[in-house]
């Protein structure tokens, strides 16, 4: 060799930094990161699949030649003038760069791990693009695609072929319901949703059936499930299925009870990645700390501050305690953004800033300090959904496209009035990662009870809510009742009228007839005149709908309700604009009106609705985030659980970094949401929001101008309240006026005691022990309580 081997070793280093010259210097730390475990910390657009891909070429390309002092005999004087001619912007011959590698990784060896087929899909792709043909050769797929596959391989160990079914949401749905028919589990009781959502949770924390029942106790609902968990698992077993979450469990399980399976996936894996590793639960983390025992080569990419899927399982202590699991691990921050303005990414920093659980980085860029963020206070949610719509609109004019803009709000309430305003305003929108809001099955279900009350020749409707909320009247007694009304040219409601006159629905005459009652009665008062929301009240409350939400699917009865509770402030909202003009069958047309102008193709030009999270990775120019209020965002839940606040901030952190170039944040002066008007002080994140990002407005001033501040009494504009016209059939006690002690009536509940009452805006939450129903927490405006 003509040069001492420190000068071929730092030119092979150069040809290789030439080589991923388009990263920046972190970003190429971390591609040429080769041994150990590698905890990769990525901000908000920060470029982290571009590592991933790039740091996998790497392996394929190069292995270990960046750190390593070795040089292959094979390496020439010719290549070495290669490596200097491709320093000087020419090819690098396919020979060099062989020879320049150095334990380069085959790519079946290594094992990528995605959260989602897209994902997967698309990092392949990249690979293929990158790496040619080698690129397929990679391992990459999500979490329960790498399951099932293994299991295709030795699932017979555990009893199962190579052929077993996998079981979709609603396969396991029908098996629950025979495995509840067969124990007498009673569904109004304890619905099959809420069972099956209670083992998916101890199935993501590796709880066998035989252990939840060890740990059940004396708690008789943990108990019913246990049962239901045993025979469910020996149905599936005994039809050589599995669900979802038994992928995982049971290549955990094959793991553990077969060494020899574990060692040959060992072998095979030199190199593990797992994306998005904040949002796996113990399970996931079980499964790839059993695979990366032997090499002790795990990567994993995520960012502390995006975990927002706790919900869902998501551990946030998996990448937090990684470098305890993983001991010895690197480190490496990537924080320099390629997605938004530095006067965005500032507001982010500073929000984030404040959460105490967190590993700890500051995105930058080097695009610029942009525009600064807007926080505007409007009069009321009508009033900031109007702004929004105008500011699409002259922004469209100006040459955006609708697809330029995004609301994205933490509940999906809240999207109601946006997508009035909008189908008013002609901004042509889709909402993302949800349903319209007339679409959500409580919404239809009560309009189709409204529709029924206001015609009751609906059949369609009727068809829907004769047995919702339960009533036991069966599919085939509704089918018999349109078919003898079609004989005899009646209704089919005419005919459940009078079911005695009919032998084939007479046997469910006591559960037509209340049913029937029920109806006409709201009829009546509709006919008499009653106002759309007093009538709409009446029938929530004679319905139980509420009480049916919580025992349907308790995971999701809270947002349920909440959209329950929506349309009686839509109902008051069409009152308020129609005076007197007002009928229940005027609000029905709106709403036809409003469902026609949604009918809109997904693929054109449009503004995008979402929330938050299903917002999570994505982006776009400009960026609205409405609701900034306490109680709405961050929602109550985080006055009993204050670790909640962390998981709420890192929401924040998430919407503000979804925007490019543009952020406009709203807070309304009073908000009708749940079915009563709410004056909410302005969102602690927002006010975490240092004052010279800002720009703030307001949609009408005030005689007193109060410093911003979402903690203080002072804070509170000096509004005229908005009156609230929540239909009420008596006149409860003001919120303010119940204290703990006071013994309340509830027409469902009974008699109860009130054990707390937190003020809550103009409104209390109270917890109220109820001589039978046990203890519940109610709004005190909302519960139509009496003091006894």
């Amino acid at each position: 060799m003509e040069y001492p081997k420190e000068e071929w070793l730092e030119l092979r280093r150069r040809a290789l930094e030439k080589d991923f010259s388009r990263m920046n210097e972190r970003q190429r730390q971390a591609v040429f990161h080769t041994d150990g475990p590698l905890l990769i910390l990525a901000g908000a657009g920060s470029g982290k699949t571009t590592v991933l891909v790039n740091r996998i070429a790497n392996l394929v390309r190069y292995g270990k030649a960046y750190h390593s002092g070795f040089l292959q005999p094979e390496f020439t004087e010719g290549d070495a003038a290669n490596c200097q001619t491709y320093l000087d912007g020419r090819e690098l011959s396919e020979i060099t760069r062989v020879r320049l590698s150095v334990s380069a990784c085959q790519p079946w060896r290594i094992l990528a791990i995605t959260f989602t087929n897209k994902a997967a899909g698309e990092l392949k792709d990249r690979l293929c693009a990158m790496l040619g043909e080698e690129g397929r050769d990679i391992w990459a797929s999500t979490f329960h695609s790498s399951c099932a596959r293994m299991l295709r391989r030795d699932g017979e160990r555990l009893g199962y072929s190579a052929h077993f079914t996998i079981y979709d949401t609603d396969d396991s749905r029908r098996l629950m319901k025979e495995v509840m028919r067969d124990l007498d589990i009673n569904e109004k009781s304890l619905s099959h949703r809420a069972i099956l959502g209670e083992i998916s949770r101890a199935k993501d924390s590796l709880v066998s059936p035989e252990e939840y029942e060890s740990q059940a106790g004396a708690d008789f609902r943990l108990k019913v499930v246990a049962r239901a968990y045993l025979a469910y698992q020996r149905r599936l077993a005994d039809s050589d299925a599995m669900d979802f979450d038994d992928l995982l469990v049971n290549t955990v399980r094959l793991f553990q009870k077969c060494p020899d399976v574990l060692e040959y996936y060992q072998d095979r894996f030199c190199y593990i990645m797992v994306d998005e590793y904040q949002d796996t639960n113990h399970a996931q983390y079980e499964f790839v700390r059993l695979l990366a025992k032997k090499h002790n080569n795990l990567c994993v990419v995520g960012d502390d501050d995006q975990s927002i899927y706790k919900f869902r399982g998501a551990t946030i202590e998996n990448i937090m305690n990684f470098e305890q699991d993983f001991p010895g691990a690197q480190v490496i921050r990537l924080e320099q953004n390629y997605r938004s303005t530095q006067n965005i990414l500032d507001a982010a920093n500073a929000v984030i800033a404040n959460n105490l659980e967190r590993k700890g980085k500051t995105l930058w860029t080097a695009a610029g300090a942009g525009d600064k963020l807007h926080l505007h206070t409007a009069e009321t949610e009508q009033d900031e959904a109007e702004r929004v719509s105008r500011i699409i609109l002259e922004g469209v004019a100006k040459g955006r496209k609708f697809s330029d803009y995004a609301i994205l709000y933490r509940m999906n309430s809240q999207s109601r009035t946006f997508e009035s305003v909008l189908a008013k305003s002609g901004v042509p929108h889709r909402i993302i990662g949800g349903t319209r809001f007339f679409d959500r099955k409580e919404v239809r279900d009560m309009i189709a009870y409204l529709s029924v009350i206001n015609n009751p020749d609906d059949e369609i409707r009727l068809r829907r809510i004769i047995n919702t909320p339960r009533r036991s009247i069966g599919e085939k007694t509704a089918d018999t009742a349109a078919q003898i009304g079609q004989q005899v040219g009646e209704s089919m409601f005419q005919v459940i009228g009078h079911p005695g006159d009919f032998p084939a629905i007479s046997r469910s005459a006591n559960k037509l007839l209340p049913f029937v009652e029920l109806m006409r009665g709201l009829m009546e008062k509709n006919e008499a005149g009653m106002a759309p929301s007093e009538l709409y009240g009446e029938l929530v409350e004679q319905t139980h709908y509420l009480e049916f939400l919580k025992t349907d699917e308790p995971e999701k009865a809270e947002d349920r309700t909440e959209n329950v509770q929506e349309l009686s402030s839509m109902l008051q909202r069409y009152e308020q604009e129609s005076g007197e003009e007002a009928s229940l069958s005027g609000f029905l047309e709106e709403v036809a009106l409003f469902t026609d102008i949604d009918n809109y193709d997904e693929a054109a030009d449009s503004a995008v609705l979402m929330t938050i999270h299903s917002a999570k990775g994505l982006e776009f120019p400009v960026v609205f985030l409405p609701g900034w209020e306490e109680g709405v965002f961050p929602g109550n839940a985080v006055l009993y659980d204050p670790s909640q606040v962390e998981e709420e901030r890192r929401l924040a952190y998430v919407a503000i970094t979804r925007a490019r170039e543009e952020l406009y944040i709203y807070n309304a002066e009073s908000r009708m949401i749940f079915g009563s008007t709410s004056h909410n002080r302005i969102s602690r994140f927002a006010d975490e929001i240092p004052g010279e990002l800002i720009e703030r407005s307001r949609s009408r001033e005030y005689a007193v101008r109060p410093e911003a501040s979402s903690f203080s009494a002072s804070a509170r504009p000096a509004a005229r309240p908005t009156p609230s016209y929540r239909p009420t059939p008596h006149k409860p006690a003001p919120a303010g006026t119940y204290k703990v002690g006071d013994t309340v009536m509830h027409k469902t509940f009974g008699t109860g005691l009130i054990l707390a009452a937190t003020p809550m805006a103009n409104d209390s939450l109270l917890e109220i022990a109820f001589d039978k129903a046990g203890t519940k927490k109610l709004m005190a405006n909302f519960a139509r309580l009496t003091k006894v």
